[in-house]
């Protein structure tokens, strides 16, 4: 069994690319972290380090050990948080997963309200979209996720937010589209589109995107939406995307817009079944319900 402090020391080795700073970093002495490491690697019967003349490397399993070691010490933290929360104030972290929406507004207010009424309560945002998100929920290091119409799970307890988001497309100003109040499927045929990881989060949306799917040609993928930007600023494409998100007022060169359609996913709220949520979770949770579920 891995011991967390090797963990650690790893960790500090892999950050520092150096034993020998490492070891000032730990306050310990090189042959000390030199021996752990290679003691380390012998455990596992892998090499994790590549030892240079001016700096270490991780193989590709020592790159996939970070990984795994930062989730490691990222929830061994996390739970000991939860344990040093206050009999009188509630204090502790909250770790929330989230896609890009404009609609999360209302919910950052309840965030601000909660930090002011208790500044011993952390807020910890993951931005990602649902495939990032839902695995980080798995593994315990989100409390709660956020997402557009995510693929219902037994495994989860949804909550329906009140609150919608507008597909459509982020253009240029000078873009000919730009004189169109709506675009239709139609409209973007034969033209470069930069497309969202997320719009493929759930069935309803991907199955919106199919039936009206348009005969162009992707060029691009995007994961948060400002990169996607600055590629449609430079010419590159369109961007399929959620209104809101990107500046388009004053002197911005881009425009957003809004698809032709009905379609309005809404957005969830969700948490792991049989969870059990800290004082401080519970609170942000119960200011949900009241002030936006009602």
């Amino acid at each position: 069994m891995i011991e967390t402090r090797l963990l650690q020391y790893f960790l500090a080795v892999a950050e520092e690319q150096s034993i020998t700073k490492a070891a000032d970093y730990l306050h310990i002495t090189q042959p000390t972290l030199s021996k752990q490491m290679m003691d380390l690697e012998a455990s596992l019967g892998k090499q994790l380090l590549i030892r240079g003349k001016k700096k270490i490397t991780l193989t590709e399993d020592g790159a996939y050990l970070r990984g795994k070691a930062q989730e490691i010490i990222s929830l061994i933290e996390k739970t000991e948080n939860s344990f040093h929360e206050g009999e009188q104030t509630i204090t502790g972290d909250i770790y929330i997963g989230c896609g890009e929406f404009r609609s999360t507004y209302a919910i950052m207010k309840i965030v601000c309200s909660i930090q002011q009424e208790n500044p011993g309560i952390n807020f910890h945002f993951f931005s990602g979209n649902g495939d990032l998100i839902i695995e980080r929920l798995d593994k315990g290091l989100l409390d709660i996720g956020i997402l557009l119409e995510p693929e219902i799970s037994p495994r989860y307890d949804y909550r329906k937010l009140p609150f919608c988001e507008t597909w459509g497309v982020l253009m240029r100003k000078d873009s000919p589209l730009a004189a169109r109040e709506s675009i239709s499927a139609g409209d973007l045929s034969n033209l470069p589109l930069i497309v969202s990881n997320q719009t493929f989060n759930s069935n309803q949306t991907n199955a919106f995107f199919e039936e009206n799917k348009p005969s162009s040609h992707v060029v691009a993928s995007y994961n948060l939406i400002y990169n996607a930007g600055l590629m449609v600023e430079a010419g590159m494409g369109y961007a399929l995307c959620i209104d809101g998100l990107i500046n388009t007022t004053g002197d911005s060169p881009l425009t957003f817009r809004p698809l032709a359609s009905t379609f309005h996913p809404s957005l969830y709220l969700f948490t792991k079944k049989y969870q059990t949520f800290s004082k401080a979770t519970k609170l942000f949770l119960t200011r949900i319900q009241e002030e936006i579920l009602f």
